[in-house]
């Protein structure tokens, strides 16, 4: 099957994407790497009538560095943050993440946040994002608005984004040299889709202990105060002091029924914990 046909734009600016983006009457998608959106054009899935080509805008390659956090591009890939051509703020979290996506040909061309606007649940950046506390930037005619990571997937496939709202940034706050993370992902095998993700964070210079259990099928389950999760501070044993009615309850409001899910999802946890310990 092939895609049906449609037109196509490049734009030169972010002024000429968004105002690409809101002609009246008109379905249109952003592509960048094209990494999602050209299976689904390829299966009719999406049949958009405009597709409007963001590669050559420069700002959306640009980083911004500060002493409290970095600004990424949109359009800056995975293998970008996986093979160290952008400064990384997290102690090594964000390339450990980059270099697990998928496969290589995959993160040459795969966008942050082309994976973000996407809105797949089982997609890394969706959940480690809120993780880190990062904050999306999208412009559109209106207004140019901060949304938490952690707020961007509403439901599979579904964001906050309007149809005529663009990414332009990633804010991800800097960790101190203290900060220790773990991250863990089951999938079937490497480089195909997250069964679950999970991740856990302690920064003590910056008051943060976070966690956040994602690629359950919604929005990713993001605890911004980690403490009730792990009955306490942040410590060595921490995948055996997960409150796990706490996490079943977390787990019924948000949907997740299926037993085996909710099983993934306590396993990834503590093997998350494990490496935040250990770390």
């Amino acid at each position: 099957m092939k895609p049906i046909n449609f037109n196509y734009e490049r734009a030169s600016s972010i002024e000429d994407a968004i105002n690409l983006l809101s002609e009246q009457n008109v379905f249109a998608k952003i592509i960048a790497g094209s990494q999602s959106l050209g299976p689904m054009l390829n299966l009719r899935i999406a049949q958009p009538e405009l597709l409007i080509d963001i590669t050559s805008i420069r700002e959306l390659t640009d980083v911004a560095s500060t002493q409290d956090r970095i600004d990424l591009g949109a359009c800056i890939t995975h293998a970008d943050i996986e093979d160290g051509r952008v400064p990384d703020p997290s102690n090594g979290l964000l390339p450990h993440v980059a270099g697990s996506i998928a496969y290589r040909a995959v993160r040459n061309r795969g966008t942050i946040g082309g994976s973000l606007a996407h809105g797949d649940p089982a997609a890394d950046w969706i959940s480690i994002f809120p993780l880190l506390d990062a904050e999306v930037i999208a412009s559109s005619r209106r207004e140019r608005r901060t949304i938490p990571a952690a707020e961007v997937l509403v439901s599979s496939f579904t964001t906050v984004l309007a149809q005529d709202e663009l990414i332009e940034t990633v804010r991800v706050p800097r960790l101190s040299d203290r900060a220790r993370w773990g991250v863990y992902k089951i999938n079937q095998k490497e480089g195909e889709f997250a069964h679950t993700i999970a991740g856990v964070l302690h920064d003590p210079e910056h008051g943060r202990f976070r966690a956040v259990i994602g690629a359950i099928e919604t929005a990713p389950i993001v605890v911004a105060d980690a403490g009730a999760l792990f009955s306490g501070p942040y410590g060595p044993d921490l995948a055996e002091r997960i409150d796990q009615k706490l996490l079943e309850r977390m787990l019924d409001e948000h949907g997740v029924r299926d037993a085996y899910t909710r099983q993934l999802a306590l396993t990834a946890l503590k093997r998350a914990a494990r490496a935040a310990s250990a770390s």
